[in-house]
């Protein structure tokens, strides 16, 4: 008899120990359902069932903020305040970035779109370049676009140059809008670029950079849901999308794709992340190198 309740004892200690501790604040399936669908409705973001942590720990800071209980609080105010959309936006956004991400795509700006601008351009005064960075975060690869034009371009303020950088985060966009970054975050940058990152004045410890003013006055950033119009007429020499569209489904990327082939000049460039594919074909769009595509004529 004292065996079977040690036994039972030591079987009540197991099942108390694997117990998960209680979440700060009740999340349901419906209320994942319900921010999963809101998200797909307004961003076009498809968050799976494997993001249901990811999403209690982003929006639970939301909560806090906003002094609510209740996740099922925060959809009601979520859906008769609009103004929301841009706290829940930002909270659900995954911003993974650095410079020369994926530094092939930068090299091959370099010989495609910078240099053949440089020899266009010659001897001209107001020649056009329109670049777009779709996603940009926090502005490391809207600000690498900037140096290697420079780079190239010497006289670049001569030239109707500009870039475009966007990103659905607002937190981010004024991030990157300020230019400064630790200073380890030029670590490895190439060498050739160094010039473009100065210290932060006033920083002893020299912890930080700021991106030369230069660079910065060639770098436009504006928030742009990439679901909603788009607000620019013109068409652009190159776009990035990098790691962008792998939040999005199949319908939604392929849509997004042939808007993206509408904006480019005949010729244009489109380069995509490393662990994402265009399946499928796409009309106007020719695969030439790895992740990189042209605009057919």
């Amino acid at each position: 008899m004292l065996r079977d309740q040690g036994g039972a004892a030591a079987l009540a200690l197991r099942e108390t120990t694997t117990v998960e501790p209680a979440r700060e604040f009740a999340f349901s399936d419906a209320d994942f359902r319900s921010l999963a669908q809101y998200a797909y409705e307004q961003a076009g973001i498809a968050l799976s069932d494997s993001k249901r942590n990811l999403v209690y720990s982003r929006l639970s800071r939301r909560l806090r903020a906003l002094g609510m209980t209740t996740f099922r609080e925060y959809r009601e105010y979520l859906a008769a305040t609009p103004a929301e959309l841009e706290g829940f936006i930002n909270a659900i956004s995954t911003n993974l970035t650095k410079f020369f991400r994926e530094a092939h795509h930068f090299d091959h700006f370099r010989t495609h779109v910078a240099v053949p601008f440089v020899q266009a351009a010659h001897g001209k005064v107001g020649h056009r370049l329109r670049v777009w960075s779709a996603g940009c975060s926090t502005g490391e690869e809207p600000y690498s676009i900037a140096v290697v034009l420079k780079r190239e371009i010497r006289d670049i303020e001569r030239h109707d140059a500009r870039i475009l950088a966007t990103d659905i985060d607002t937190e981010v966009l004024s991030k990157g809008a300020r230019g400064e970054y630790p200073a380890n975050s030029v670590d490895e940058v190439p060498k050739t670029y160094r010039e473009f990152f100065q210290p932060v004045a006033g920083d002893r410890k020299n912890e930080h950079v700021v991106v030369e003013r230069e660079i910065r006055g060639l770098v436009t950033f504006r928030r742009l849901n990439l679901m909603d119009p788009w607000p620019f007429t013109g068409n652009f020499d190159a776009i990035f999308c990098r790691n962008v569209m792998i939040y999005f489904d199949g319908p939604t990327k392929t849509a997004l794709v042939e808007r993206f082939t509408q904006k480019l000049k005949p010729g244009g460039w489109l380069y995509i992340g490393h662990s994402e594919s265009l399946i499928g074909t796409h009309p106007g769009l020719r695969l030439i190198g790895r992740t990189t595509y042209r605009r057919t004529a």
